[in-house]
């Protein structure tokens, strides 16, 4: 792939201090019969409930600036003539829930517009927290890679923004900046465990199109003073990125609705995909049941309420061991309509 994958984390916790919600999430530590259970809880990033909210927002941020200097010609404003300038731009994009509920967010804080594709398939839950978020709500396809689709001629008809979290050929620069975003968690990562001078032997992530699992893979790969194994965890029905790591090229695959609707993509990011291809990473794929079973580990024996999406990464971690593992809590639960 051409394009490389360059993030600045420095410009993103400078555009987050903008956000008096912003601060670090815990990492929390557990004993367990094995070794040390390291949880990354994400269950309340930034009041949205999901790391989503550390890139789409600073995503909306550089393409709004982006869009002023194409249409304006000039340097960027002020912060209140940007504003008014945003009036007038809308950015679009497919989500599952969290994606979306990032580029609300992040329209609203710029003074922009949002106008998000959700499938059939998504809760209902998510349509009424985005519009609780000021967005627009627009029910396109069965799938997910459906309501893509419908986004993406949506943005090209409307002239809005596509801020899609996955790219594909000719689509790079909007993924690679929410991808930047998740880059923080990383750094968050690294400044604990450099602290706690005790490092994972193993990192779970979990993966839809594989941008979190891309920019955590790049992030430990380039900056991690210890080095741990890599697992990135898929659904079942839906491994896309290991089964393009096998093909050598991303590819599309077939399978069931999983219950870990955030992750159940068919067809992986090429960012994501090539960057996982030089990260020296395994692949792991677990059961809706497991991955339910994970969820209620969480609650029972961590206190921690999350989602079969959320938990994903603990359900490969019980079918293996490790004596330092890391897993993320991706997002909490999926309950209530308040932004």
């Amino acid at each position: 792939m051409a394009n490389t994958f360059s993030p600045d984390p420095a410009r993103v916790f400078a555009f987050l201090r903008q956000w008096p919600i912003y601060q670090p999430t815990p990492v929390r530590e557990f004993k367990t019969a094995d070794g040390t259970l390291f949880i990354k809880d994400e269950t309340a990033r930034m009041g949205l409930g999901a790391f989503k909210a550390l890139g789409g927002p600073f995503a909306v941020s550089q393409l709004l600036a982006d869009r002023w200097s194409e249409v304006m010609k000039s340097p960027l404003p002020a912060d209140e003539e940007l504003r008014a300038f945003a009036k007038d731009v809308t950015f679009v994009c497919a989500s599952a829930g969290n994606h979306g509920m990032a580029v609300a967010a992040g329209a609203r804080h710029a003074g922009a517009k949002a106008r998000i594709h959700l499938a059939a398939t998504v809760q209902q839950v998510f349509a009424d927290r985005l519009e609780a978020h000021g967005a627009t709500v627009v029910r396109s396809g069965d799938t997910y890679e459906e309501s893509v689709a419908a986004a993406t001629r949506d943005a090209e008809r409307s002239n809005s923004i596509l801020l899609a979290d996955a790219s594909w050929p000719g689509y790079h620069r909007p993924p690679a900046l929410v991808m930047e975003g998740y880059t923080v968690m990383a750094e968050e990562l690294r400044e604990y465990f450099n602290t706690r001078r005790e490092w994972p032997t193993d990192v779970f992530v979990q993966a839809g199109v594989g941008g979190l699992a891309g920019a955590l893979a790049h992030m430990i790969r380039a900056n991690w003073i210890e080095q741990p194994r890599i697992v990135v965890v898929e659904p079942d029905a839906a491994p896309c990125l290991r089964d393009s790591h096998r093909a050598g090229k991303s590819v599309v695959v077939q399978g069931p609705t999983s219950n870990m609707g955030r992750l159940d993509c068919k067809e992986s990011s090429l960012i994501a995909f090539d960057i996982l291809q030089r990260c020296n990473v395994r692949y792991q794929t677990v059961s809706d049941d497991a991955a339910a079973a994970a969820q209620g580990t969480f609650l029972r024996d961590y206190g921690i309420t999350t989602t079969p999406s959320g938990a994903a990464g603990l359900a490969a971690l019980l079918a293996d061991r490790s004596a330092r593992a890391l897993v993320i809590a991706t997002e909490g639960a999926v309950t209530g309509t308040k932004p």
